[in-house]
């Protein structure tokens, strides 16, 4: 074999040793996944290195580390939060501890500690907070951008101490009011009847054991020859899977009611109807606003899912997730979402974003009253938001809200409408109350 042969075979193995390695890196990088962990951690290492080689002063590590760990949990959801050493005491504790709220089902919405709903009344509800008010200080101290976690600290207190909100309101100057802290349960549900053979059933809770008075309700509700039903979910969050999977079930006898979904939308655990259980076949509505929330939102969506009837009223706010506390070398912890609630079809009520979050309702009808609430996706946690402002720049008077009795009484439009829908259908053959 002559020199030239030699010398352009070993040309042309380099060349295509070059073009495997090359190849073979394009490859890899192209396969990589957009939220690289690797890739973050190299740029974290980064930041660490010139914190300890370029900060002016000697840092003090063990704050880096928990500011550090704060700020990637802040990243993730409103439940999702770092804990210190003593926080996670306190946590394991919970169950024993003398502490109480003000009684508000409460979220945060960029940046801002934003209340979902007051529970009907509740000390929030009787001094006059609101759904979709913005808490902006508790005591004198700022809640925006601390964790929602850390505000409900502030918030909780022993029973009969006082706390002090300022409040944001659209069109409003900021309002300032005194709650008194104190143990509360909202009220049972409430049952009325309304021309027509319509029953109305209010549900103000999901605690543990609101199904079963639900289902009471509702059975007296047919006694009194209802043959349709408004079930009223307005105004209420929070409470417990378990108890709006029954309650939904009273009208849907058979199929999938809920789903808890976990990493990649996997579903972990599906809640499907007993036949048993359901008592009402008749034509029923539910009524939905941005005070929905949670377990409220499962009734919601079966009955959209399950096209059981109407949704009436606007989007609900978006919630219903399951924490895990994982504790750290140092005593402190994470406390993480590891399960959200979800539809019957797997949808979670907790998305990405507001866009991506609640149940939309079938037919939409907006409270006039509510026109010049705030939205939440107008929200940005910046100075300049125009919610953060007075109605003029330079008057930093704080107002108390006015009592909801000096308002006079504005017509219930989303419950007009349900009416309406239920009298425009037939009356059917209905299961008789067990």
């Amino acid at each position: 074999m002559s020199f030239r042969t030699k010398f352009s075979l070993i040309i042309l193995s380099s060349m295509l040793a070059i073009y495997t390695v090359v190849g073979g890196w394009i490859s890899t990088r192209a396969q990589q996944p957009a939220n690289d962990p690797n890739a973050q951690l190299r740029i974290f290492e980064s930041v660490l290195q010139h914190i300890q080689n370029d900060y002016v002063d000697e840092p003090n590590m063990e704050k880096v580390r928990a500011g550090a760990l704060r700020g990637l949990a802040y990243g993730l959801d409103p439940y999702s939060t770092y804990l210190t050493p003593d926080q996670v005491r306190q946590f394991n504790e919970n169950a024993k501890s003398n502490t109480v709220g003000i009684g508000a089902e409460l979220s945060q919405v960029a940046s801002y500690l934003y209340v979902i709903a007051p529970m009907k009344g509740s000390p929030a509800d009787q001094v006059g907070v609101r759904a979709g008010d913005i808490i902006e200080y508790i005591d004198g101290k700022a809640t925006r951008d601390i964790s929602l976690y850390d505000a409900k600290q502030l918030l909780n207190g022993p029973a009969g101490s006082e706390v002090k909100l300022r409040i944001l309101r659209a069109n409003t100057r900021p309002l300032t009011v005194t709650v008194k802290r104190s143990s509360f349960r909202a009220p049972a549900a409430e049952a009325h009847m309304e021309a027509g053979r319509i029953g109305v059933l209010r549900l103000n809770s999901f605690a543990d054991g609101e199904a079963a008075d639900a289902r009471a309700r509702l059975q007296e509700l047919m006694k009194q020859g209802a043959q349709k039903v408004v079930v009223d979910l307005r105004g209420t969050a929070g409470g417990s899977l378990d108890e709006a999977v029954s309650v939904a079930n009273l009208f849907i006898k058979d199929g999938t009611l809920a789903q808890t979904s976990g990493r990649e939308g996997r579903a972990l655990k599906t809640f499907s109807a007993d036949t048993k259980l359901a008592i009402f076949s008749g034509p029923v509505v539910a009524l939905i606003d941005a005070g929905t929330a949670g377990a409220a939102e499962v009734v919601a969506s079966a009955f959209v899912d399950r096209n059981r009837g109407q949704v009436v009223g606007e989007k609900s706010f978006g919630a219903g997730a399951e924490q895990q506390l994982f504790t750290l070398r140092g005593g402190d912890g994470l406390l993480l979402t590891t399960v959200k609630w979800a539809s019957a079809n797997g949808k979670p009520f907790l998305g990405e974003d507001r866009g991506h979050s609640g149940v939309a309702p079938s037919v939409e009808v907006k409270r006039p009253e509510l026109a010049d609430a705030v939205d939440p996706d107008d929200l940005t946690g910046n100075e300049d938001d125009q919610v953060a402002k007075p109605d003029q720049p330079n008057d930093k008077r704080e107002v108390a809200p006015e009592p909801p009795s000096a308002k006079p009484a504005v017509e219930d439009v989303q419950m007009k409408k349900a009416l309406e829908l239920l009298r425009e259908n037939k009356p059917v053959q209905l299961q008789k109350a067990a």
